[in-house]
């Protein structure tokens, strides 16, 4: 981060944060059909008293974008 300046850095991961938090919010208003935490390979165990609950799918899907996000920020 020599020629980087670090409020460059707050400014892009604030907007980051931004976007991800609307998209987050408006997608369970929405009611999509791939909604985050809800996916198809996350793991939900409910019986009688007790509730297990983890998201590996959407885990993983983050785990990407951020990987992703991380390489182009890299490379500029």
């Amino acid at each position: 981060m020599d020629d980087v300046k670090i409020w460059k850095v707050f400014i892009i991961l604030g907007s980051l944060f931004l976007v991800l938090g609307l998209g987050l919010y408006l997608g369970q208003k929405m009611n999509l059909p791939f909604r985050l935490g809800e996916l198809t390979g996350d793991i939900k165990i409910q019986s009688e008293s007790t509730k297990f609950y983890f998201p590996i799918t959407s885990c993983l899907l983050i785990s990407g974008i951020l990987s992703a996000i991380s390489f182009i920020i890299k490379k500029f």
